[in-house]
């Protein structure tokens, strides 16, 4: 026998719920018990819940929210009514949520699929098992069964079991009877929460569309809206797409009820087709082809103003008593509210794009030499405008200048600084300045401002401090490939090179602009070679998330190394996907609460020049590191450790990565103890993973070469050349024009196979 027919005997059914396309699917039991024909059926929620009473269908959906998020079994009585709202019968369902949205094999899936084997034969031990196994279930928690799956599957059974108070072959009357008002109050609760909770024109629609109770359910709405004066649908549902046509624009003048009621302000009930063929003629001949019986035309109004009309139209006579329609009216009202929020909503975000891109750059200019990608996203809260900002300016030697930053705070005061403040570098740079210079003056720009505003109190909110913005100017030469830097409390700049690796690369920074009114901002200078890219972004494309730097650097690593022979727009679109797409919430940060922030990147690749008989040269795969160590700032000695380090972050002999920073610190030292000239450091990995060479120079100033000597047992130098020698495979000084270098190599040793 197979598990259908053993559940049908005893008067339990199965059926499928998903939320996420709002579809019930039943068998034939399950069907019957709901009050439809008894086979096996597919519809939607709206249909059951026409079946139901409304208090019992409430607590159905809040006992299924509970369980999807928290993987237990969702229990519910639910009174079975007519028409009338008379109550027919009384049933229990037990369901609980499955992974991925479909049931595990042999467990309750919906009909055709419950207790059978992969050989068709039934297993009659599984028959119940959604309504026995409530008990192990309830204590699952989210490990068990993930939040959010859509698919809710169980039984469904009638009780049959004989009322409190009945005598042997009698029951009395079944305190679960229809009280009319009661049911209209719970369906009207049901349906201010949803059309609450919609944001947008489309969810309002789509709310209103699955409006549906016991006894009073329209197979037809439609939404007209008043533009000028003519009626136009916004949106409709249970009709054709070619019946809508004819009702795409209607004069208010017209005889159209749904224009006579936005004229009186009054709704128009109509409770059959001669009332209709009657009363308005004209509209009758484009109405009667559709095949309704009963119609409803409630005004929607906001604030005295009448916005629009709701149509709900029948298939069968409705004789719209008083309780109908007060619920149509109560409807109306929440629909009109609904609409209202929607659209002031979307005219926000209107105006907030609209702003945002308005002070944003209209198109990168081109750039001979480099290829530019630039992206903004404004946070996902409020009016979706900010302070972040980039920038792109061609400067007056032919030269390339890329400007990244951040002003304080999220709202219009901040993107109204951040377009004076736009303005103001972009003046500075066009007239020539260096990138130190370029910062200075645009942090005196910000703090004049702070203090202009400071003075006119009256203007400002009370909660208006002096606002401070971090900033990165970068002068780019795309012939030499060189990179002037100047930093203002921003983040340092990350560079790709072709082998999929993205390393930071720190740079000397001064105090955020508007801090203090002339501060100096040192500059770096960086050579980026033919291949290799820039990444500048904001700390919303790290941070978002919940994620620290650490986390949120190794996120875009990841993204980066997938994405290694894209173009730049592709790549930008990748990383703005992994941290704000849809699927970013899949990969929290360490950090509890989840941070939403304005998102700027800029991506700034230089181009390779084609070599002779070919278009274009492959992408440059080694790994370069150039950084200067200033007598006068003899702590970045630390920061060429740090960047060593990282560019050999997959380098098969860790011993010999502590080698090379050992060398490296100790060669600096050298130079600067003994030379008054900077260091200039310089760092090339080449070669197939495995089998790399790594070549580390340092330069300076003074021609005097070093000799190796055997220093004293006491003596506290002398011994920086036999370090290199033991500890580097090959090393060598060479003369330069202006002073010498010292330079030295490790190949590295592939791990052997254990």
């Amino acid at each position: 026998m197979r598990t259908e027919e053993v559940l049908a005997a005893v008067g339990t059914g199965v059926w499928s719920w998903d939320a996420a396309s709002g579809t019930v699917t039943m068998d034939a039991e399950a069907a019957r018990l709901v009050g439809l024909p008894a086979r096996q059926t597919e519809t939607t929620a709206a249909v059951v819940r026409g079946h139901c009473h409304g208090v019992d269908y409430v607590e159905l959906a809040g006992a299924m929210d509970l369980a999807r998020t928290e993987g237990t079994v969702a229990e519910a009585a639910l009174r079975i009514v007519d028409e009338r709202g008379t109550v027919l019968r009384v049933v229990r369902t037990r369901m609980r949520p499955f992974r991925g949205g479909r049931p595990a094999p042999g467990e309750h899936g919906g009909p055709g699929r419950a207790g059978r084997e992969e050989t068709g034969r039934a297993k009659p031990e599984d028959a119940g098992r959604a309504g026995r196994e409530g008990e192990g279930q309830a204590g699952r928690g989210q490990g068990d069964v993930p939040a959010g799956d859509a698919l809710m599957s169980g039984t469904v059974q009638e009780v049959v079991e004989p009322l409190p108070g009945a005598s042997a072959g009698t029951s009395p009357p079944s305190p679960l009877t229809s009280d009319w008002r009661l049911s209209r109050e719970a369906f009207l609760l049901d349906a201010g929460r949803a059309l609450a909770e919609s944001r947008g024109t489309d969810q309002v629609l789509r709310v209103a569309a699955s409006l549906s109770m016991p006894g009073f359910s329209p197979d037809g709405m439609a939404v007209f809206g008043v533009e000028g004066d003519h009626l136009t649908v916004i949106g409709q549902h249970g009709y054709r797409p070619e019946d809508e046509e004819p009702f795409s624009d209607i004069p208010l003048e017209s005889d159209y009820p749904g224009s006579v009621a936005v004229r009186t302000g009054r709704a128009i009930y109509i409770a059959g087709r001669e009332e209709y063929r009657r009363r308005f003629p004209e509209a009758w001949r484009l109405a009667g082809r559709l095949g309704r019986r009963s119609w409803a035309y409630v005004p929607l109004i906001v604030a005295g103003r009448v916005i629009g009309v709701w149509l709900a139209a029948f298939s069968h006579p409705a004789p719209f008593t008083p309780d109908e329609r007060s619920v149509l009216t109560t409807v109306a009202r929440m629909l009109a509210q609904a609409l209202s929020r929607a659209h002031v909503h979307e005219s926000e975000r209107e105006l907030s794009a609209g702003l945002q891109r308005s002070l944003m750059p209209e198109e990168v200019p081109p750039t001979p030499g480099m290829t530019v990608a630039a992206r903004y996203v404004p946070t996902g809260g409020g009016l979706e405008i900010g302070g972040d900002w980039y920038d792109v300016i061609t400067l007056p030697s032919g030269k390339t200048a890329v400007v990244i930053g951040d002003v304080q705070g999220h709202d219009v005061r901040a993107a109204g600084l951040m377009s004076q403040l736009r303005i103001a570098i972009r003046a500075y740079a066009s007239e020539g300045h260096h990138p130190d210079a370029v910062l200075t003056r645009a942090s005196h720009f910000l703090t004049q401002l702070n203090q202009r505003e400071g003075l006119d109190t009256d203007s400002l909110p009370e909660d208006a401090d002096p606002r401070f913005a971090t900033c990165l100017y970068m002068k780019a030469d795309p012939a030499a490939g060189t990179l002037h830097i100047a930093r203002a409390g921003h983040l340092d700049p990350a560079m790709g090179i072709g082998d999929g690796t993205l390393l930071v690369r720190p740079t000397e920074g001064g105090l955020p602009l508007g801090v203090v009114e002339d501060p100096d901002y040192p500059v770096t200078r960086l050579v980026m070679e033919p291949g290799e890219l820039m990444l500048l972004c904001s700390d919303g494309l790290i941070e978002t998330g919940g994620h620290d730097l650490e986390t949120g650097r190794d996120r875009l690593r990841r993204v980066y190394s997938g994405h290694v022979g894209d173009d730049l727009e592709t790549l930008a679109d990748a990383l703005i996907d992994a941290v704000s797409g849809p699927h970013s919430h899949a990969t929290p940060g360490p950090h509890a609460e989840r941070r939403e922030d304005d998102i700027a990147l800029v991506l700034l690749r230089r181009d390779q020049p084609p070599r002779e008989g070919e278009p274009g040269a492959a992408p440059a795969t080694g790994r370069h590191m150039h950084l200067t160590v200033p007598q006068a700032e003899q702590q970045r000695t630390a920061d060429a450790r740090h960047e060593l380090r990282a560019m050999l972050f997959d380098w098969s002999t860790p011993a010999q990565v502590d080698s090379a920073e050992l060398v490296l610190s100790e060669l600096v030292a050298n130079v600067l103890l003994h030379t008054d000239s900077d260091a200039d450091i310089s760092a090339d990995v080449t070669g197939p993973r495995g089998n790399r060479t790594l070549r580390v120079s340092v330069g300076d100033a003074d021609t005097g070469l070093p000799h190796l000597r055997h220093p004293g047992e006491l003596s506290s130098s002398g011994r920086g050349l036999f370090l290199l020698q033991e500890l580097s495979g090959e090393w060598g000084t060479e003369p330069k024009g202006d002073g010498k270098e010292i330079w030295c190599e490790f190949h590295e040793e592939e791990r052997p196979t254990p």
